[in-house]
C-alpha cells in the first residue's frame, strides 16, 4: 500500500530490489528541479509553494524544471475499505496542514485503480508541447495544478483522455494534439525516462526539490515546506552572483 509520512509531509516510493544511486547530470547551469507526482497528495499540498518558487525562478532568470516520479506507476493497491480509510485520513490531515481543498467523492466509487503513470505521462506530454510553443515551465506547472485540482477536489479519473480536455483549453493546448502525443510510444518512453531520472537522483519521496549547480545536485527540500522556507533555503544555496540577482 502507498505510504505517506505525516511528519515529513511526503509520499514514499515503494521499496525496490535494487537501490538507485545518486548521480549528477551533465548540465552546468543552475537548475531548480521539482520532482513529484500528480496523484501524490502532499504534492497537491505543496502546490502553492511550488507555484511561488516557479514564479521566483521566472523573475530572476533561474531555470525551473519538473520531473514526474511515478509514485504508483501501474497501480496495484487494492481498492478496499482499508485503503479508502487511509486516503480519507491522509487527505484530511493534508487539508488541515496546508489549507489545500480536498473532495472525497472519489472514495465513494466502488472501483478505482490508483495508477499514477497516465497522470504523470499527461504532465510530461503537456510540458513538451508547451515548451515547443516557447512557453516557460511555469505553464506546465499550471497544467499539473489543474490536474491535481480536478482529481483531488472533483474526484475525476486522470487516467482517461477526456479528463484533460478542459485543462488543455485552460493552458492553450489543442486537445487533439495532446491526445495524439499522450497515447504515443514517445510519451511513454519520455515518462519512463522521468521515472529513471528520479531514481538516479536518489529521490525516494515526493515532493522533493533539488538544486543542480554545475552538474552537482543538492537537496533543497523533501516533503511539505512553506514558500517562505523554500525561498530562504534557495537563496542560502545559490552561488553569490545568482544570489545578488534576486535582490
Amino acid at each position: 500500500m502507498m505510504q505517506c509520512d505525516p511528519v515529513t509531509g511526503s509520499c514514499l516510493l515503494p521499496d525496490e530490489s535494487s537501490a538507485a544511486q545518486r548521480q549528477p547530470t551533465a548540465s552546468s547551469n543552475v537548475i531548480i528541479r521539482y520532482v513529484g507526482d500528480p496523484m501524490c497528495s502532499w504534492c497537491w499540498g505543496i502546490s502553492p509553494a511550488v507555484k511561488q518558487l516557479a514564479e521566483f525562478c521566472d523573475l530572476h532568470c533561474l531555470h525551473f524544471a519538473m520531473t514526474m516520479g511515478g509514485l504508483r506507476a501501474g497501480g496495484g493497491d487494492a481498492w478496499n475499505p482499508a485503503f479508502k480509510t487511509f486516503l480519507r485520513q491522509e487527505w484530511s490531515h493534508i487539508q488541515a496542514t496546508t489549507g489545500q481543498p480536498f473532495g472525497f467523492s472519489l472514495l465513494e466509487q466502488a472501483q478505482f485503480n490508483y495508477d499514477t503513470e497516465p497522470a504523470c505521462r499527461a504532465v510530461v506530454t503537456a510540458s513538451q508541447l508547451l515548451a515547443e510553443r516557447g512557453w516557460p515551465p511555469s505553464a506546465a506547472l499550471a497544467f499539473l495544478a489543474a490536474t491535481q485540482y480536478k482529481f483531488y477536489v472533483h474526484g475525476q479519473d486522470p487516467k482517461t483522455e477526456a479528463f484533460y480536455r478542459d485543462i488543455c483549453e485552460q493552458v492553450g493546448l489543442p486537445f487533439g494534439e495532446f491526445c495524439q502525443t499522450f497515447n504515443s510510444q514517445h510519451a511513454r518512453e519520455a515518462v519512463n525516462q522521468d521515472f529513471a531520472h528520479c531514481r538516479q537522483w536518489g529521490v525516494r519521496a515526493f515532493p522533493t526539490l533539488l538544486l543542480e549547480q554545475h552538474g552537482e545536485i543538492s537537496l533543497l527540500a523533501t516533503g511539505y515546506v512553506t514558500a517562505e522556507t523554500l525561498l530562504n533555503r534557495l537563496n542560502a544555496l545559490l552561488p553569490q552572483d545568482a544570489e545578488r540577482s534576486t535582490e
